[in-house]
């Protein structure tokens, strides 16, 4: 039996970016994009995930982040409400 460890990969993103989008609450509570970089969870995504954030600094009540892997990405936007947007590039 063969084991595709990129598809392996990507199911664990998918698996850990439908946890954020079901609970987004437990997932999104920054106060600085400082905050953001600090999250313990982000540490859940597997090894090569990348992450960029902006917002929150010097007052600014929205907050922008993505994080991806490589074709996949979970797309987080905070402004008067929370919207996570789980997706592939090139789809």
């Amino acid at each position: 039996m063969l084991i595709d460890f990129i598809q392996y990969q990507f199911r664990q993103f998918e698996e850990m970016a439908a946890r954020i989008q079901a609970a987004p609450e437990k997932y999104i509570t920054f106060d600085s994009v400082s905050d953001f970089y600090k999250a313990e969870w982000l540490n859940d995504f597997q090894r090569g995930t990348t992450w960029a954030a902006t917002g929150l600094d010097d007052g600014a009540e929205q907050f922008y982040a993505i994080v991806e892997y490589r074709t996949h990405f979970l797309k987080i936007s905070c402004t008067d409400k929370i919207e996570i947007c789980y997706g592939v590039h090139g789809q």
